[in-house]
Order: structure tokens, then C-alpha cells, then sequence
């Protein structure tokens, strides 16, 4: 594995990662719950409640805001190592997963480990475990 110093942007990359928790911290102080991307979808979609617009509006400003980036900064390059088919698994078991595991990433991640919670403390243990361990496999076992 190679290091590209002049493509490394630790700056834009603490940016974002600040606005997650900007915006996180302010959902959990402006709405009491915290701010589990798949809980949230999860409730949209199921029955509705006197939150619900204010969870269809943080949810669209997740989608309206790399709109935004890509109206003035312009697209990232996107490259995907893998077919059609292989998204549509990939998206699946996420999917599943998130159901499981009783949320995401950024519910676990993000908002449960910032609030030491025992079980998202865990749940983002085993992610970054299956996340390392599968990198391994596809490219130093099986040369991916």
C-alpha cells in the first residue's frame, strides 16, 4: 500500500467529520433522540408521529447537502470495483445488518460511542473488525 501525500486532505476530512458532529449534537439538543441515521429512516417509514417532519427535513438535508458540494465544488471521482449485482448484495446486507445490530454506523459510531454507551461501544468494535478482516482477506489472501 502506497501513501499519496499530495491527494492526503486532512482538513476537508475534519471538517466533515465535525459537521457530523455539529450535526448530531445539535439533533440530540434540539429533538432529545439521538441522531441513528437508520432509526430515523426506520420511524419515517413506519408509523408516523408529531416528529415526523422534523425527521424528513434532517433526513433531506443529508441528501441536499452533497447535492450542494457538487453544484459548487463539482463531482468526486466515483469508482466502483464491482458490478451491479454486487451493489445491490452489498446494500442488502447493510440493510440487514442495520436491522440486527439495532442501527447503523452513525448511530452507533458517531452518536453511541460519544455517549458511551456499552452496546454501540461494541457494535462499532465488531464493524471495524469485519471492516479490517475483510480488507485483509480481498487483498492480501485472495489478491483483490
Amino acid at each position: 500500500m502506497t501513501f499519496d501525500s499530495l491527494h492526503f486532505t486532512p482538513w476537508s476530512a475534519l471538517a466533515g467529520g465535525a459537521l457530523i458532529g455539529l450535526a448530531a449534537g445539535l439533533w440530540v439538543v434540539a429533538s432529545g433522540r439521538v441522531a441513528g441515521i437508520s432509526g430515523l429512516l426506520g420511524s419515517l417509514l413506519g408509523s408516523r408521529d408529531s416528529a415526523s417532519g422534523e425527521k424528513a427535513l434532517f433526513l433531506l438535508g443529508l441528501l441536499a447537502a452533497p447535492v450542494l458540494w457538487m453544484l459548487f465544488v463539482g463531482q468526486p471521482g466515483i469508482e466502483f470495483k464491482t458490478g451491479t449485482l454486487g451493489l445491490i448484495v452489498a446494500g442488502l446486507l447493510v440493510g440487514i445488518g442495520t436491522r440486527y445490530g439495532a442501527g447503523c454506523t452513525s448511530g452507533h459510531g458517531v452518536c453511541g460511542v460519544s455517549r458511551l454507551s456499552p452496546r454501540s461501544i461494541i457494535a462499532t468494535l465488531c464493524f471495524m473488525f469485519t471492516g479490517f478482516t475483510t480488507v485483509f482477506v480481498l487483498r492480501h489472501l485472495l489478491g483483490n
